[in-house]
């Protein structure tokens, strides 16, 4: 049967790329060793390109032997390669549309049986909505913006692009060359608003508005936004289908889809889900997109770079390239939390590996085997959740899909260099489950649901414990938390805790507090005046549990320069809160060691991640400082069969009193893992 996207192309071509599309390629042999599917699979490297019209010569140094090299020094489960990056030109000889100039062989053909012959799976890098051939050559296929100029980069899905080109490429991908899977890139963040008029239409048709929104501020522009955001997942879905109607195995990522750039529950059958976590300030980038990822229902694994885009200016002037320990760092953190990890490597504009390279993967995939079977697929144990609102998010933004993370990512970093154990969740992953936590963070959101905001306040009232961050948090709980908004003057922000004043950026108003309400810290209108004050937060029992709220925000500003004295004030608060977490670890500068509790198989995993040195601050280095000795409390009930710290296997020494147990770590390189067997 011919696709039906097919049938407007003239017969002989139409029947001749059928049955291309659609024939069982002899580039897999029957014989040739299973390769794991993207559910199992743990470990990975990415290569691209971006192919455009200066690359006339693809191919020509990509060789089985290089391919093999790759699989011999890195031992992956699949590798995933460019086929069609932003500029929209392909690197392998596409029957379809859009090749670039010049090819010598079938470099996709040699990717692929080297790979199918070792047992290694293989994945595309396509670029999706991003495609700025397809917006030249047609410009009926692209985004309008509100003057009626057509988008240089981003196609819009009312147009064809996706039957024409993009369907038929991917089915091309599966059916002639037999690829595993494709991880669709330049997606959903780069779909934008279209005016277009077949836009225009459907957005008429399904909201009632007689007229498109100029920008921010127009009574249309949240629908605006919620009907493109609609018609992304529309399109997505249509595109999963169209290709999966013929080649059913086909698995397919869109790139960020259902991350915290689009925070969401996954609604398009999508068989996993990845992203490329920023090339600066890694460790922060992965702490967040991890976390939201981990609880999607979904397998997931994220990508680090393995250079950056601002060379160093210390370790060797000039250069990008990042060390394996800086690399494994990474690593551990997207292991810690159960998720696989792939880091990306850039082809030559040949499509050509630099082999060079691979040494420092192949130290990096080494690290991550010996925590394979620890980690992989761990599941976290309910203690402290941080709310990233689905509704919230999308009130506060004024793109489809943008990344503003920055007060969630501060208020993340500041608990998790307190030592607490973490999770990122949403209103749909926190549904049913609200009392497993014990501890619920609500991040400096303007808005939530009336809908949700009950919901937390009946988790209070039945034991559970609410931490509100900043003046607009609270006001949505002002209620609950017996405090009312002050009319005078927001102060700027000089708190003082335990003896002493920092200086934050900002204001924040004032709250009256109710005779519920017992102020926790102070507010001063400069750092020497201690004569004013106001409270800096507030904490109140409300039924049987209780609730707090610090005045001041303070998540944007610890992001860009972290304040050791707010963080311990946001610690103070949130420890009167939860009095009794799983893992209590101490010693050694606080802020030097992320701690994430997860279960495997019956056993607790209290994973230990070094996060020690600059890296805020400094894009490449070759050292990571050791952390420890750590002393460490675990709530175990019953006497353990055994503890251990691995991948090391190393049997520490425990007390065992009254439901817990007491050990010592010595240190701490990258990433240590205490594991508590239970007793059988």
């Amino acid at each position: 049967m011919i696709p039906p996207l097919l049938r407007r192309r003239r017969a002989p071509r139409r029947i001749a790329l059928a049955l291309v599309l659609l024939t069982t390629p002899a580039l897999v042999r029957a014989a040739d060793p299973p390769r794991l599917r993207r559910s199992e699979s743990f470990l990975g490297i990415h290569f691209d390109f971006h192919a455009g019209p200066d690359c006339k010569e693809v191919g020509k140094n990509t060789t089985p032997a290089m391919v093999n090299r790759i699989i011999d020094l890195v031992k992956p489960d699949y590798l995933q390669i460019d086929c069609k990056g932003h500029p929209g030109y392909t690197s392998y000889p596409t029957k379809v549309g859009n090749p670039v100039p010049g090819f010598v062989g079938d470099p996709l053909r040699v990717w692929r049986q080297a790979t199918a012959r070792r047992g290694v799976a293989l994945y595309t890098h396509y670029s999706g909505v991003y495609d700025q051939h397809a917006v030249e050559a047609h410009p009926d296929w692209a985004a309008t913006h509100a003057d009626g100029s057509k988008d240089a980069n981003a196609t819009t899905p009312f147009g064809p692009y996706a039957n024409s080109l993009l369907i038929p490429q991917l089915r091309e991908l599966a059916g002639a060359y037999g690829v595993d899977g494709v991880w669709i890139d330049g997606d959903c963040w780069s779909a934008v608003p279209d005016y277009g008029d077949a836009a225009a239409r459907a957005f008429r048709a399904a909201t009632g508005f007689t007229s498109l929104p100029k920008g921010p501020g127009d009574p249309a522009w949240r629908p605006f936004l919620d009907f493109h955001r609609d018609a992304y997942r529309d399109y997505l879905r249509r595109v999963v289908a169209g290709v999966k109607a013929t080649n059913p195995g086909f698995q397919i990522c869109s790139n960020w889809a259902f991350t915290d750039h689009m925070p969401e529950p996954v609604s398009a059958p999508v068989d996993f889900l990845s992203g490329d976590f920023s090339p600066q300030d890694s460790v922060n980038s992965a702490r967040l997109s991890g976390r939201y990822l981990a609880r999607q229902g979904i397998p997931w694994d994220l990508m680090a770079w393995s250079f950056t885009t601002i060379p160093s200016k210390t370790t060797t002037p000039g250069r990008n390239t990042k060390s394996a320990v800086q690399l494994q760092r990474e690593a551990a953190v997207i292991l810690a939390l159960g998720g696989g990890f792939q880091a990306y490597f850039v082809q030559r504009r040949d499509g050509s590996v630099d082999l060079d390279r691979m040494p420092v993967m192949a130290e990096v995939a080494a690290f991550c085997r010996a925590r394979q079977s620890l980690c992989h697929h761990a599941q976290a144990v309910p203690q402290i959740a941080l709310l990233f609102s689905t509704p919230a998010h999308y009130h506060g933004v004024n793109q489809l899909f943008s990344r503003d993370n920055e007060r969630l990512g501060g208020i993340l970093a500041a608990l998790l260099e307190s030592r607490h154990s973490v999770e990122v969740l949403g209103e749909h992953h926190l549904a049913g489950r609200l009392d497993d936590y014990p501890l619920i963070v609500v991040p400096e959101w303007e808005y939530l649901a009336p809908s949700f905001i009950a919901d937390l306040k009946g988790y209070v009232k039945r034991g559970g414990n609410l931490l509100l961050v900043g003046a607009e948090s609270a006001a949505l709980f002002a209620d609950a938390l017996d405090v009312k908004p002050d009319s005078a003057t927001p102060w700027g922000i000089h708190l003082e805790h335990e003896g002493s004043i920092t200086a934050l950026p900002g204001t924040a108003p004032g709250f009256i507090l109710g005779h519920r309400a017992k102020p926790f810290g102070t507010l001063h209108p400069t750092d020497t005046d201690r004569a004013a004050s106001r409270p800096a937060g507030a904490i109140a029992s409300s039924g049987k549990g209780k609730i707090a709220a610090t005045f001041f925000p303070m998540g944007r500003a610890y992001n860009h320069e972290p304040n050791g004295k707010a963080r311990a004030y946001l610690d103070a608060l949130t420890r009167s809160l939860f009095t009794d977490p799983i893992a209590v670890v101490t010693g050694s500068p606080a802020s030097e060691v992320d701690v994430h509790v997860a279960t495997k198989q019956g056993r607790l995993l209290v994973n230990l991640v070094n996060a020690s040195g600059p890296h805020r601050t400094e894009p490449v280095f070759d050292a990571i400082p050791p952390v420890g000795p750590l002393d460490v409390v675990l709530r175990v009930p019953a006497r353990p069969a055994r503890v251990t710290l691995e991948p090391s296997g190393v049997e520490l020494p425990y007390r065992h009193e009254s439901g817990h147990i007491r050990l010592s770590v010595p240190g701490v390189a990258v990433h240590e893992v205490i594991v508590v067997e239970p007793a059988k």
